[in-house]
């Protein structure tokens, strides 16, 4: 038998608004605490402070893709991160320099930061990506 992914957690200063963020990236439809998955948390024990302190990011019907989980940080980011998401901006294949733009664009637009764009070859493979923060500094590669 073998393990299998469930959550990609995030610790976040405002969870809802980094999974909207997330949603957004991936296309994925927002999530918020609603019926009856609200009662449901409610009747085992979980308050609104509690949901007020998580997010979800989880695809929809018929999507395929992670789900991210965010939970409210005890403190303030500080450093690299040790994990980062790699996202393809033409999933299955590479995307030419102008369809990588302009999804770093879109992503921009939501809220993402730049760090810095990689242009170089690693061995005999090109490499062509940009190193990205989300709205709270997570850091993730846009290749």
């Amino acid at each position: 038998m073998s393990s299998k992914l469930g959550n990609i957690t995030f610790y976040a200063d405002d969870p809802e608004g980094l999974s909207h963020f997330w949603a957004a990236v991936l296309g994925y439809p927002l999530q918020r605490w609603e019926e009856p998955l609200k009662g449901q948390l409610m009747a085992a024990g979980l308050t609104e402070a509690d949901l007020a302190k998580r997010g979800l990011a989880e695809p929809g019907e018929g999507q395929e893709g992670p789900r991210l989980f965010f939970h409210h940080a005890g403190g303030t980011k500080a450093g690299r991160n040790r994990l980062h998401l790699d996202i393809r901006a033409t999933p299955g294949r590479r995307p030419t320099r102008e369809e990588l733009d302009a999804e770093k664009d879109r992503l921009v637009e939501l809220g993402a930061g730049v760090a810095r764009l990689v242009d170089q070859t690693w061995g005999e493979w090109p490499e062509l990506y940009y190193q990205m923060r989300d709205p709270e500094g997570n850091e993730f590669c846009l290749q």
